[in-house]
């Protein structure tokens, strides 16, 4: 799908990756990617990057190194490391655009965790009303 197709958002809820998309025919739906697994992919996005890789390319080497991760996890991770420009993709190839996709990742996920967390209403003050 192309992002004209789809309305696409991204969040970080109770430890995991968030990815919610309201498709301009269907149903709305979600997936979520387990931080540890989002970690990992980085990881391998980071190794493979300079020669690129497809969703299913990274899935294989994931699953030859004895990683358990599924093909929902990778697929939630690397529509957000495009959407935040950590990848880029050309001829249908994901490559890296960065020199540190892992830590690019790792930093987009905790900003996005941290603004989750700045627009929870906060507590009530105490108030004396004698």
């Amino acid at each position: 799908m192309t992002p004209r197709e789809l309305n696409e958002s991204f969040a970080a809820e109770d430890g995991h990756l968030v990815r919610r998309v309201i498709p301009r025919r269907g149903q709305p739906y979600e997936h979520r990617c387990p931080l540890a697994a989002f970690e990992q992919i980085a990881h391998a996005a980071e190794e493979l990057g300079a020669q690129g890789f497809t969703l299913e390319s990274l899935l294989k080497y994931e699953r030859n190194a004895g990683r358990d991760v599924t093909f929902t996890n990778v697929a939630v991770a690397l529509a957000f490391l495009r959407e935040r420009s950590i990848l880029d993709v050309r001829y249908r190839r994901n490559y890296a655009a960065t020199d540190a996709v892992h830590l690019d990742a790792m930093t987009e996920f905790h900003a996005l965790a941290a603004e989750a967390r700045d627009i929870h209403v906060p507590e009530k003050e105490n108030r004396n009303d004698d």
